[in-house]
């Protein structure tokens, strides 16, 4: 078992700072240690007195295993009682009533705990904060009416502002109550943004971004990877498909007409440009639904085969595969029936990590989080891309994180001449914004 001692400086710095702030925002990048950075400090400030009740916030998946698993993990948190306030209506009540140190909770359960009963957290830790980034979102809301009865408040996220700087607002609001960037999100656009013609989208003023990093500066604590870890390389790899003329002129076709005729006489129309972006990345895959998510029709087969040739090529190594539609799930099942679907089962990333799965299927929303996976393999492929910045990086580092011991490949599968290739564009530009974040915090 670890120690107190096994912590990293930067471990103990991030300790420091949650307890000497009480209410801050840790944007740590992946793999750095922020569970047991924070499950330290909530140790101490139990042990002083400082702190009585604990509630922390998290996916799903987290809250089920990793925070438990964590605390077990290290000798000097051995002794947090955990309880699990997941499940049905009953299975969380019963926990709550539970004598437990921190109790956590899904984050899909906020707005329910907020209303059935009276406040007595006083110690509140948001693991994966930026899912707390809508203001209008009923989690937001919820939590919002009672963090003044808190006196402790922990932000985690290695993704804070995964679709720029606008994201940051409902984030530090629950830190700071609006002290630094604005009472109300209406007041912080204008001060910081421009809204374009139509009213739909707001970009960042000039100058405007160092100013946020200034005024976030003494909140949040930025840490990278690249700066503390010596990991091995990560190498991103985009394996071009071409799809067939005939594929591509119906996709053309049908991004012109949003209409399209399926090879199976199925035909499909976009209601708009949002379910158009949904259907043209369908294409891209090889499947498109037909009816609202139930049944599809086979369009081609060209990333599958070129998942073939990677297996080839790769032979005796385990490769994660990320893919996006339950038809994509459905097709990769068929054609390759030696693969294992990553689910609940704590049993299935066991398996995994001791290199008894040779292909994984995962989407990138059940495996974004808090898994390591390094042991398992060194390669993983997106069958089918996502817009989402956060689910792509956190669905990245399951293997390249501390403890791999090889080059991690990341193979993109990205169809020519289709909105894939958009896509990889946007987190790119995603990316960049973020990581101009975290680098000025860490600066300031």
């Amino acid at each position: 078992m670890l120690s107190r001692a096994d912590l990293h400086e930067f471990q103990q710095n991030a300790i420091s700072f949650i307890k000497r702030e009480k209410r801050c925002l840790l944007a740590i990048e992946m793999g750095l240690g922020k569970t047991v950075s924070t499950l330290t400090a909530i140790s101490d400030l139990l042990d002083s007195f400082t702190i009585h009740r604990v509630l922390g916030i998290a996916p799903l998946r987290v809250s089920n295993s990793i925070w438990k698993q964590e605390a077990a993990s290290w000798e000097h948190t051995s002794h947090l009682k955990v309880s699990i306030c997941t499940g049905s209506e009953r299975e969380r009540l019963s926990a709550l009533m539970q004598t437990a140190d921190i109790y956590v909770i899904n984050r899909e359960n906020v707005e329910w705990l907020v209303r059935i009963r009276s406040w007595d957290f006083d110690c509140v830790v948001i693991d994966e904060s930026d899912s707390f980034k809508n203001s209008s979102s009923k989690r937001f809301k919820a939590l919002r009416k009672i963090i003044p009865d808190t006196t402790h408040m922990t932000l985690l996220s290695g993704t804070p502002s995964p679709s720029g700087l606008a994201d940051l607002w409902a984030q530090l609001y629950l830190i700071d109550f609006g002290q630094r960037l604005g009472r109300t999100v209406t007041a912080f656009r204008q001060r910081f943004f421009e809204q374009d013609y139509f009213g739909h989208t707001w970009s960042i003023r000039e100058g405007s971004a160092a100013k946020i990093y200034a005024l976030l500066a003494d909140k949040v604590l930025s840490m990278q990877s690249a700066d503390y870890l010596q990991l091995p390389d990560r190498i991103d790899l985009v394996q071009r498909v071409d799809l067939s003329d005939k594929d591509t002129l119906a996709y053309q076709d049908f991004e012109k007409t949003l209409l399209s005729t399926l090879p199976d006489g199925e035909e499909v129309e976009a209601v708009n440009a949002a379910v158009l972006a949904g259907k043209l990345l369908q294409y891209a895959n090889g499947a498109v639904y037909t009816d609202e998510h139930r049944n599809w029709s086979l369009v081609h087969d060209t990333k599958i085969e070129a998942l073939v040739e990677i297996l080839e090529a790769n032979e005796g190594e385990n490769i994660l595969v990320a893919y996006n539609f339950k038809s994509d799930l459905e097709r990769l099942q068929k054609h390759f029936p030696q693969g294992v679907v990553l689910d609940k089962n704590p049993e299935t990333v066991s398996r995994w990590q001791r290199g008894e799965i040779e292909l994984m299927f995962a989407h990138p929303q059940s495996a974004g989080h808090g898994l390591n996976l390094q042991a398992g393999g060194c390669i993983s492929v997106w069958f089918g891309m996502c817009w989402s910045l956060g689910n792509y990086q956190q669905f990245n580092a399951r293997l390249h994180r501390q403890g791999q011991g090889r080059p991690v490949r990341i193979i993109h599968l990205i169809a020519t001449g289709t909105i894939d290739e958009r896509v990889m564009d946007v987190l790119r530009q995603k990316d960049a914004v973020q990581t101009n974040l975290l680098k000025a915090l860490k600066s300031i």
